[in-house]
């Protein structure tokens, strides 16, 4: 049985993700070529090495620092699945909170953990007062079926530093 539970400051290391396996095998994404949005073939493993997780450690205790929430997906004591919303809002009307990660573990996923870390961050954005979740989402086939699933459109409002950052990614909104 997966347990659901919000993370705390302290426990979040490198050996909270002992057990959690990134590895991604892409073979298509979307991209918005002239205006309109296609599926291009584009393979690659996406992974992470030592240093992303030290990154991600970093990003996840800052997230809660900033009163932010961070959840976590447990199967038999270990971390398979987490999500994080940062607490500023932002946008024209500040419409807008930031769903900044949302991972399974590889050997997790498809079993609804994903559908439930979003519907966590959904209820805190809620919350919060916010209108929206704004996602920065991966654009692999996978990705995109599984946020379009859960309800998650085009955005509205594009956040540009997330455009800078990560220019593929597909950038996307939820409304609550």
């Amino acid at each position: 049985m997966i347990a659901y539970r919000k993370l705390r400051q302290e426990e979040i290391d490198r050996a909270l993700f002992a057990q959690f396996h990134r590895k991604q095998e892409v073979t298509k994404c979307w991209r918005k070529v002239e205006g309109q949005w296609v599926i291009k073939d584009i393979a690659f493993v996406d992974d992470w090495s030592e240093e992303d997780y030290a990154f991600l450690v970093s990003c996840l205790k800052n997230t809660l620092a900033t009163k932010g929430l961070v959840a976590g997906a447990f199967y038999d004591g270990s971390l398979k699945g987490f999500v994080s919303v940062e607490a500023a809002r932002f946008g024209s009307k500040l419409q807008y909170m930031d769903l900044t990660s949302l991972h399974v573990s590889e050997d997790m996923r498809r079993k609804g953990i994903g559908k439930d870390l979003f519907r966590i961050a959904r209820e805190y954005a809620k919350e919060q007062g916010a209108e929206k979740l704004y996602i920065s989402a991966h654009s692999a086939l996978e990705s995109q079926a599984f946020y379009r699933s859960v309800g998650c459109v085009e955005a509205e409002e594009y956040n540009p530093a997330h455009v800078e950052q990560e220019p593929c990614d597909c950038q996307l909104e939820c409304k609550l």
